[in-house]
């Protein structure tokens, strides 16, 4: 087991708690795509649909291919053909609420890159839509990826892959509508947009919640107490004194030793 690094232990508990500080200002983020290991030509993976849940009130706002088709009286057998004109429409949408809330802070797992990420968004958004629409973009100060931060505060090796799944697993979380990435792969090739659209909403609330969790410090994962502390005396000792109370009960022990030492002595 990897034990954390004190240092980016420290910062990352800091902006977890900032988050929960002021959860007004923070939306959980999630997506559903098109898998993008069976791309052999490269081309970027279809966005089936994007869940936008508030961390404060669990309001959830989203967006998918399914339900544009519906609202614009796109028949189900007809999705794919229509498929182009029915994400771009989706990914306008999601854009233009997004420039609504200019300062909002996103907490995503894993949304870091061209693969898999904001900038896999914005590029769908780029091939499908005219090139003098613009769009809005997420500044990079304004994401915080959850899966990043739990493995500064636990260590690396602090629970199993996939790890979403093994967290939720292990804490008792319901997998209600939750859908593997193979699972939701599978579930494209099928046109089972639904599952697809309800995997995303679900997803979202389990980021909120393993977040909530770790803010709280009752996360559970593979990572014991002491490595949780460095792994070595000095570090549990670092900790030790940067908590007064214990710091207190430790001193009040030694000198209660000390006294019964000395009495045991005049015996």
């Amino acid at each position: 087991m990897t034990v954390p690094n004190p240092r980016r232990q420290r910062v990352a508990k800091k902006v977890l708690d900032e988050l929960f500080d002021h959860p007004s200002t923070v939306t959980v983020i999630h997506y559903s795509c098109e898998s993008f290991y069976e791309r052999k030509e490269g081309q970027s993976p279809r966005i089936t649909s994007i869940a936008l849940r508030k961390l404060d009130s669990a309001q959830t706002r989203s967006f998918s291919i399914h339900q544009v088709a519906e609202r614009n009286g796109v028949a189900f057998e007809e999705i794919r053909v229509n498929y182009d004109s029915l994400e771009r429409e989706m990914l306008k949408q999601f854009f233009e609420y997004l420039a609504g809330f200019k300062d909002m802070k996103y907490l995503h797992w894993n949304m870091r890159d061209t693969s898999y990420g904001f900038q896999a968004i914005e590029h769908r958004f780029r091939v499908l839509c005219s090139k003098d629409i613009t769009l809005h973009v997420v500044d990079d100060r304004q994401k915080v990826d959850l899966s990043r931060l739990l493995q500064d505060i636990y260590g690396s090796g602090y629970i199993g892959h996939p790890r979403m799944q093994r967290l939720v697993e292990k804490n008792g979380i319901a997998l209600r509508d939750f859908l593997p990435g193979s699972e939701e792969a599978q579930a494209f090739d099928n046109q089972d947009f639904a599952a697809l659209h309800l995997s995303t909403l679900r997803k979202t609330d389990i980021i909120a919640n393993i977040a909530a969790r770790a803010h709280d410090r009752e996360l559970r994962t593979e990572t014991n107490w002491w490595a949780m502390r460095g792994g070595s005396f000095l570090s549990v000792w670092n900790w030790v004194a940067e908590h007064s109370t214990i710091t207190l009960l430790v001193g009040i022990v030694g000198v209660a030793a000390t006294i019964f030492g000395i009495l045991w002595g005049l015996d």
